[in-house]
C-alpha cells in the first residue's frame, strides 16, 4: 500500500500555510526481538509502529510536527502545524538558510534480501539462540546470553521540491556473549562482537554467523582470560583486529566528521568537534594508509539506503584520502552553509523524530596487507580485538578503550593471552601512526548509535579490517 497520497497532502498543506520549502516521510515499521539466557528464552518483543514527519521552512527557521495517523485530515494538519512553528520560530531570525540544490527524483529502492527474516518462525529463531547459549553453558560459561533483532521498514518521502521516493529496507543481526565469574572480576567473550552483528540484509546474515558453532570458544576463552596475565602497561605497537577499529572509527572519526557537531549546530549527548572547516581539504589527520569513505551504497552494511531522509541518493564520498581530511557527512542546510556541494548523510530514527546528521557507512578501503603478515612483521606488541569499554572526549579527540582478549606479539607470532588489555591515545596522533593496514574488510554494523535531544538511535555501518599502530600507550586503567 502506497502512502504518496497522505506524505503529498502534508506537504501541501505546509506550502499553503507559508513555507517555502516542505517534505514530509510517512513511516512503517516492523521491529521484533529475541534473547536467550543459558539456555531458556528470556524476552520477546515485536511492535508495529506508523505515522509521518513534516519539516517546513519559513525563512531561516525549521519546524516539524509529527502525528502517529495517517488519514488525510491529519496529513494536512501535520502540515500546517509544521508551517506555523516555523513560522513562530522566525520571528526572531537567525543567518539565512538555504539548501544545497536536488532535483526532483521519483523512484524507489529495496536491499538484497534473501530471507525475509520476519518469515523466518519464532521456534526456529528460539532454537537458534536456545542452542548457543547451552552449547556455551555446556563449555563452561557462568552466563551464556544471545539476542537477535530485526527490523522492516517502509517508507514514502514526498518533498515540494519533486520528489517521490519510496523505500523497503529490512535489517537483522544478532550475537552471543559468554561470561565466567572469578575472584571480584567477571570475564566476557562475545561472538562476533560485543553487541553483534548487523546489516541490512536477510535472515542469511545470522545464518552466516554460526552462533551455535562458535559459542563454546567464546566460554572456553572466557575461562582462560580468568588466569591469564594482566596487559603490561608501557608504549608498544598495537595491533587492532578489525571489530575493535570499527568502534575506533565511529567514535574517532564518524562523530568527528558530522558537520552539524563541526558548525556548533549539535553539541548534545556526544559533544562538538575537534575539527576546523578551514582545514578541510588540509589537514592531517592520519597515514598515508588512511583512506575513510562515506559509502551508504555498500550491499548488506547497516548504514546503507537507496535516498537518504532528505531525498538524496546513495554516493560515495571520500571523507580522509591518504590521510587527508577531505569530506563531512552533512545534510542539505548545513552543506549550504559551509559552502559545500554535497549533502546526503540525514536521516531519523523514526517517523515522530526530525532528520539530522547521521553516520551512513563510514569506514576504511582495504590495506596491503594480511592480518597474518601484519603479525609476522611485528618483534614486540600486543594484539587486542572485540571492545569491551570505551570513553572519547567531547570533541571527540582524546580516547581510551578497553577490549575483551589481548596477546603478546613476540618475534612475529602470537604469544600469551592477554587479560585487560586497554589503550589510550588522540586522535589524530593515533591514526597518523598506523603503518599496516589489512585488506581484509568487514562491514561492521553499530545499531545502536545514539545523537540528538530528543535521543535518536541510528543504524551505521563501518568496514574496518586489522591494523598496526606504533608507540601506542597500553594497559592504563582509569
Amino acid at each position: 500500500m502506497s502512502h504518496f497520497d497522505e506524505a503529498s497532502a502534508a506537504v501541501q498543506a505546509a506550502l499553503e500555510s507559508g513555507a517555502r520549502y516542505a517534505d514530509c516521510r510517512v513511516m512503517v515499521r516492523r521491529a521484533e526481538s529475541m534473547s536467550a539466557r543459558n539456555g531458556d528464552i528470556e524476552n520477546l518483543g515485536s511492535g508495529e509502529s506508523a505515522g509521518l514527519g513534516v519539516r517546513a521552512l519559513v525563512g531561516s527557521s525549521w519546524g516539524f510536527y509529527a502525528v502517529p495517523d495517517l488519514s488525510d485530515s491529519a496529513a494536512r494538519a501535520a502540515g500546517r502545524r509544521a508551517a506555523q512553528i516555523a513560522a513562530a520560530s522566525a520571528t526572531v531570525p537567525g543567518p539565512p538558510v538555504d539548501l544545497v540544490p536536488s532535483g526532483a527524483i521519483e523512484a524507489g529502492w529495496a536491499n538484497d534480501c534473501e530471507t525475509d527474516p520476519l518469515e523466518v518462525s519464532l521456534s526456529t529463531k528460539g532454537d537458534l539462540l536456545v542452542g548457543a547459549t547451552a552449547a556455551a553453558k555446556q563449555a563452561g560459561a557462568d552466563l551464556a546470553e544471545a539476542v537477535y533483532q530485526v527490523w522492516d521498514t517502509r517508507k514514502w518521502f514526498v518533498s515540494s521540491e519533486g520528489h517521490r521516493i519510496d523505500q523497503h529496507t529490512r535489517e537483522c543481526g544478532a550475537g552471543v556473549w559468554a561470561s565466567v565469574f572469578g575472584d571480584g572480576e567477571i570475564q566476557r567473550r562475545s561472538w562476533p562482537s560485543y553487541g553483534g552483528q548487523y546489516g541490512t540484509s536477510g535472515w542469511e546474515l545470522v545464518d552466516r554467523l554460526d552462533l551455535v558453532g562458535n559459542a563454546p570458544r567464546m566460554a572456553e576463552e572466557a575461562r582462560a582470560l580468568l588466569s591469564a596475565p594482566l596487559c603490561p602497561t608501557g608504549e608498544t605497537t598495537l595491533v587492532l583486529g578489525g571489530e575493535q577499529l570499527a568502534l575506533q572509527i565511529h567514535e574517532s572519526v564518524g562523530h568527528a566528521i558530522e558537520l552539524d557537531r563541526i558548525l556548533g549546530w549539535e553539541a548534545a549527548f556526544a559533544g562538538t568537534s575537534w575539527l576546523d572547516l578551514a582545514k578541510l581539504g588540509s589537514l592531517r589527520y592520519g597515514s598515508e594508509l588512511m583512506n575513510i569513505t562515506i559509502d551508504p551504497s555498500i550491499p548488506g552494511a547497516l548504514g546503507s539506503f537507496g535516498y537518504d531522509d532528505e531525498g538524496t541518493p546513495a554516493t560515495r564520498r571520500d571523507a580522509v584520502r591518504d590521510g587527508i581530511w577531505v569530506g563531512v557527512l552533512a545534510g542539505r542546510d548545513s552543506a549550504a552553509v559551509a559552502g559545500l556541494d554535497y549533502a546526503g548523510s540525514v536521516r531519523s530514527d523514526g517517523w515522530a523524530r526530525l532528520p539530522m546528521v547521521r553516520m551512513t557507512n563510514v569506514g576504511l578501503e582495504p590495506g596491503p596487507h594480511t592480518l597474518d603478515e601484519i603479525i609476522a612483521n611485528t618483534a614486540d606488541g600486543v594484539f587486542m580485538d572485540i571492545n569491551r569499554s570505551w570513553s572519547i572526549d567531547d570533541r571527540r579527540l582524546n580516547f581510551q578503550f578497553g577490549c575483551e582478549i589481548g596477546y603478546e606479539i613476540k618475534d612475529g607470532k602470537l604469544g600469551r593471552m592477554l587479560r585487560n588489555p586497554t589503550y589510550t591515545g588522540i586522535g589524530p596522533t593515533f591514526w597518523q601512526s598506523m603503518d599496516m593496514l589489512s585488506s581484509e574488510i568487514v562491514p561492521w554494523g553499530t545499531p545502536n548509535c545514539g545523537k540528538g535531544q530528543p535521543g535518536q538511535v541510528g543504524h551505521t555501518g563501518h568496514p574496518a579490517a586489522p591494523a598496526r599502530f606504533t608507540n601506542v600507550r597500553v594497559g592504563v586503567r582509569g
